[in-house]
């Protein structure tokens, strides 16, 4: 369990702190306090933080605090407090106070004789509770997902204990940071790191909003680097409106130019909490095919696997392997060196059903390339495209290339 800006703002020492603005980010989770020292906090936060701004060390112009905002909203910080009195800081200006209304950060008005060591006491012993609460709550939750259930009775005792609704259907939601390589490959180690770091904390803040937004929110696990979270879910309406909120946080994710990345896959409904390791596994299986398959943008559902299910759960390799090298082994060796460009023409064509002007217009190719490439293909392969078994043969095939591109060394990713 963690801290939230609201939670601070209730805990009984800190009664006399105000939340001035940025109210649409009460949510945001508090990691601990930082004090700032100097006139800016870029290189000093990493996300999470509750930044204290005392105007003591450090003289406070109204441009200044305006840069703090902003400074805290591009960093993640949990939010800002300013600390008013007759002494340094003697109010908050209101173009401040706009800039974390439009921004969405949230701004407390500490008087100055509340004293600091008293408010980061209490914060700091309300955040080793939460921590020691959300630690039990996110024991129970692998469990459950692990499947490590030795006594259903003790499981309920312990759900109702830690506020852990277990009668609420649930979906799995998996979701996987990609790029981490790159971005220390491009970058020198410390910059790569502050960024990596900044973005993680914003796919957990991310995550967080939108289960309170869902309502009866449980902790999401962070695995490496991926976050499992569980969605309350049920009906069909439920199902379809989870899916439209993990597509909306996809976007906002990736929206941005950074070389990080994350996937996304989801469960079917798991009805019963003994069903959540089942789950898990369904989740990971779609993801698998939402890394595989750009066209899906990211995220995948296991109910829409279809064949894929079945190909997903070949343990051997291998054979699958075996079928795609003998299917289309020539027409993968000759894109080896030529930026796949003939397994694009074949895919286009397939997803066009045949047609040509389709396929072309799709590629952004003249149809008498498009002829060439498909005789081309049709030399390498052997392959009749009019015969309903080779075409059955070609998408399986290309399904199993596609969903495997991005592991094995012998194929060639798109």
């Amino acid at each position: 369990m963690s801290l939230s800006i609201r939670d601070v703002l209730l805990l009984p020492q800190l009664q006399a702190m105000r939340l001035r603005a940025g109210q649409a980010g009460e949510n945001h989770q508090v990691r601990w306090p930082y004090v700032a020292e100097n006139a800016s906090i870029t290189q000093w936060v990493l996300g999470g933080e509750l930044v204290f701004v005392t105007g003591i060390n450090q003289p406070r112009s109204e441009a200044n605090l305006q840069q703090l905002v902003r400074e805290a909203h591009e960093r993640h910080c949990a939010g800002l407090v300013i600390l008013t009195g007759p002494l340094y800081i003697q109010q908050i200006p209101p173009s401040v106070l706009a800039e974390a209304d439009r921004l969405g950060v949230p701004l407390i008005e500490q008087p100055y004789d509340l004293p600091m060591i008293g408010v980061t006491e209490a914060i700091g012993s309300a955040l080793v509770q939460a921590q020691l609460l959300g630690s039990s709550r996110q024991q129970l939750i692998e469990q459950l997902l692990d499947g490590n259930i030795a006594d259903t009775t003790v499981l309920a005792h312990r759900a109702d204990r830690l506020a852990v609704d277990l009668r609420q259907p649930r979906q799995v939601l998996v979701v996987q940071l990609t790029g981490t390589a790159e971005l220390f490959r491009a970058l020198a180690p410390e910059t790569a790191e502050i960024l990596l770091q900044s973005f993680r904390q914003e796919v957990l803040q991310a995550l967080t909003r939108s289960l309170n937004a869902l309502g009866q929110p449980l902790p999401v696990l962070s695995q490496a680097e991926q976050w499992i979270a569980l969605l309350p879910s049920g009906q069909a309406e439920a199902l379809a409106r989870n899916r439209v909120i993990v597509e909306q946080l996809l976007h906002q994710l990736n929206a941005g130019e950074s070389r990080l990345r994350v996937f996304a896959g989801l469960s079917a409904c798991c009805p019963q909490p003994t069903e959540l390791a089942r789950g898990l596994g369904q989740a990971r299986q779609a993801l698998m095919a939402a890394q595989s398959f750009p066209e899906r943008l990211g995220l995948c559902c296991f109910e829409e696997l279809g064949v894929l299910e079945l190909l997903v759960a070949i343990r051997d390799r291998s054979l699958l392997d075996r079928f795609v090298n003998t299917t289309l082994g020539p027409l993968l060796q000759h894109d080896l060196g030529h930026h796949a460009v003939l397994t694009q023409t074949l895919e286009a064509w397939m997803q066009a059903n045949g047609n040509l002007v389709a396929a072309a217009q799709g590629l952004g190719v003249h149809r008498n390339t498009l002829n060439y490439r498909m005789q081309q293909i049709k030399t390498l392969t052997g392959l009749d495209l009019d015969d309903a078994q080779h075409r059955l043969n070609i998408a399986v095939a290309l399904m199993i290339w596609r969903l495997s591109s991005h592991t094995s060394p012998t194929k060639n990713p798109v």
